[in-house]
């Protein structure tokens, strides 16, 4: 019934739960599950989810803010994007947040190295006509335009994908949608001081949303503060129903749906 579109399952405190995690799935009706790659050396035991489980795909790719790993070039993401159950670039993208404490006083023009390396997700999404999975954090506008100087204008041949844990604008959700993107919601869409999200998605078009957990982060309330897991993205389409005013099975089929159209391969 419900697809977690985004969650790191092989971070240590998820990949020692798994059989209890997997149970717990099963019981919330959690379907499947999207298990995103952040370095080059998590990859292979990232795949190995994908591979050992029929109802799990994974990503390849490294997070913008990996510092001190390996370099992906175009040829790596797309080498490890052929091999089975790899349906997606990334997470790719632009982070930009806490730049004094976070980043050590480093100004943006100091982060070239990031926007070289989203562009080299770019142009391999494009090679090998895979979605990306795009975090994009205090950085929309940079993110955008470069999407958009590398060929991912909405039209034609684009690679495509999903803006994952949105937590930005409508009028960034309004050129994501324009761009051909899907956004996808998390856990945070529950938390008390996050209107201005449910906002969006109370605007957001149903075909073009996903759901998320993005655990072992973002835990929804009534579990906020703990460790999240994919058993838990039922309550972020509990409250995309409750904003909406349409009932939870809808939001389930439609974010579903929209996982299969977005990921190919990913029928189960």
């Amino acid at each position: 019934m419900f697809t977690d579109s985004h969650c790191h399952l092989s971070f240590p405190e998820l990949a020692s739960q798994l059989p209890a995690i997997r149970q717990a799935m099963a019981q919330a009706q959690v379907e499947r599950a999207l298990c995103i790659c952040t370095t080059l050396e998590e990859f292979a035991d990232v795949h190995a989810l994908a591979i050992a489980h029929d109802n799990f795909w994974c990503s390849v790719g490294v997070h913008p803010d990996n510092e001190g790993v390996a370099e992906p070039t175009v040829q790596d993401l797309i080498a490890r994007a052929a091999l089975p159950r790899v349906v997606a670039i990334g997470e790719t993208g632009l982070d930009y947040y806490g730049m004094e404490d976070r980043k050590g006083g480093r100004s943006i023009a100091d982060l070239e190295w990031q926007r070289e390396r989203f562009r080299t997700h770019i142009r391999a999404a494009r090679a090998c006509a895979k979605p990306l999975v795009i975090h994009t954090r205090s950085a929309s506008e940079d993110t955008l335009a470069i999407l958009r100087e590398e060929g991912e204008d909405g039209a034609g041949n684009r690679a495509g994908g999903v803006f994952h844990c949105f937590t930005e604008s409508a009028q960034v959700a309004r050129a994501a949608l324009d761009l051909g993107y899907y956004i996808s919601f998390s856990g945070i869409i529950t938390f008390k001081n996050a209107q201005d999200l449910r906002d969006v998605v109370a605007f957001m078009p149903l075909d073009r949303m996903l759901i998320e957990t993005d655990s072992p982060y973002l835990a929804p309330v009534p579990y906020r503060g703990k460790t999240n897991n994919p058993a838990y993205v039922p309550f972020v389409a509990q409250q995309i129903a409750q904003t909406r005013g349409i009932p939870v099975e809808d939001v389930a089929s439609a974010t579903s749906r929209n996982f299969e159209a977005l990921f190919a391969g990913v029928r189960a």
